[in-house]
């Protein structure tokens, strides 16, 4: 929107989709390996105790495919640390299946919003290590800078894909990537871009597990059974895995998209991000309640009219049980299922929401509902959930997304099939 032009409100639709996941490189495989109810979950002993010696929790959810990096031009690729890169595969594949012609891109009408809890960790550790080590700074490669810098990865999917319209960064922890795609959307949908690609990344070190475990929310007790966690619900959860991947949305509005003759895959209806002013640890029960139903009402909507919950339930303690007590002081009348995506691919934070919105549309699209793995003795505090142990075959039509965040950041967002 240029100038004084008049605001305008757009319908937003979904028109690609691309993941590196701890299952690989693909969208379609990802999800391929959550229908067949498989884990990414390994241990990560033999690679992380050259880093840290006394982690609790020594699972993780590596990518398994190993990337090839010389995909990418070397010019680009000395300014990107693991975080853009994985953006990057994400970002290439969504473009591919929107089929978005490449003169599009700088054009000006096309923007960015990509999120990560925060730059190449890998990058970050090469830095400070030569640092520590010596005392010295000039040995360290000029280009690290952009490695690690916090919006590494929308910055160079920019630079990569010319693109010269908006180009955001939401760093936002566990919310980062659905906050992302909430903010893409608003931009569409109010006219400011005609086209965003959105979502988020993040990248497993050892540093990143020791963070979490620093604050007791890994899971412990599993190191040696490493597929039985992260366990979402389940009574006997311990804390959370965390992963890596990258997640990327083509979303355009309904002129752009019917203008190219465009596939719909979805059409985002709703959103809402908003906080809790309470905790900095978790987000508690009551905001996650207002963040929900104020995305039902961005939306038009009734709860009645919801289809399916992809819950965050990341398997912490506390987490589970207010996201569970707010779903049901919202949802409790109309028994709308709910499952978490967490037990496949263990937590990949900044790029949690984006993966786990693309196996919901995918499942709109199959007409099932992957069940929470896991999960088999649900928490007391949980049972009053309508959980999925199953796939189970379902006319999906309207579907919620919920992420939360530390510093008690919650977002919502929802997607719609059939296009009126």
């Amino acid at each position: 929107m240029e100038g004084n032009q008049k605001m305008q409100i757009n319908r937003v639709f979904i028109t690609g989709m691309g993941a590196v996941s701890p299952f690989g490189l693909g969208a379609e495989k990802m999800y391929d390996h959550l229908r067949a109810g498989d884990s990414g979950v390994r241990n990560m002993k033999s690679v992380w105790q050259e880093y840290v010696q006394d982690l609790m929790c020594w699972v993780g959810a590596p990518v398994a495919e190993k990337i090839d990096v010389k995909k990418i031009p070397r010019r680009y690729r000395k300014l990107m640390g693991r975080t853009a890169i994985l953006s990057v595969l994400a970002a290439q594949e969504a473009i591919r299946q929107a089929q978005v012609p490449e003169e599009i891109l700088p054009s000006g009408k096309v923007g960015i919003c990509f999120g990560s809890s925060m730059g190449s960790i890998e990058s970050m550790e090469v830095f400070f290590k030569e640092i520590i080590d010596s005392g010295e700074s000039h040995q360290i490669p000029s280009g690290i800078f952009f490695q690690v810098m916090s919006h590494t990865a929308a910055a160079n999917m920019a630079h990569i894909l010319g693109v010269t319209g908006r180009v955001l960064a939401t760093n936002a922890a566990c919310a980062s990537s659905l906050q992302s795609i909430g903010i893409a959307y608003e931009n569409v949908r109010c006219g400011m871009q005609d086209m965003m690609l959105c979502g988020g990344v993040e990248e497993l070190h050892a540093y990143t597990s020791t963070t979490f475990d620093v604050v007791q929310g890994t899971s412990t007790h599993f190191n040696d059974s490493p597929t039985k966690t992260p366990r979402p619900f389940d009574r006997d959860r311990d804390g959370t895995v965390c992963g890596e991947g990258a997640g990327c949305l083509v979303i355009e509005s309904e002129e752009s998209a019917k203008k190219r003759g465009a596939k719909i895959l979805a059409e985002i209806i709703g959103f809402n991000t908003s906080a809790s002013g309470e905790q900095m640890s978790h987000s508690d029960a009551e905001s996650i309640a207002v963040c929900m139903k104020r995305a039902l009402d961005s939306a038009g909507i009734e709860p009645s009219d919801v289809d399916y919950i992809n819950a965050h339930a990341t398997a912490t303690e506390l987490g589970d049980v207010h996201e569970a007590q707010a779903i049901t002081e919202i949802f409790a009348d109309h028994g709308v299922p709910v499952s978490s995506l967490k037990g496949y691919m263990g937590h990949t934070l900044g790029a949690s929401g984006a993966l786990e919105l693309i196996a919901s549309v995918l499942m709109m699209r199959d007409g099932n509902i992957l069940p929470t793995r896991n999960l088999e003795n649900p928490d007391d505090a949980a049972k009053m959930l309508r959980h999925v142990t199953k796939i189970e075959p379902a006319n999906l039509n309207i579907i919620m997304k919920n992420s939360f965040a530390f510093g008690g950041i919650n977002t919502a967002l929802l997607i719609r099939r059939d296009i009126p």
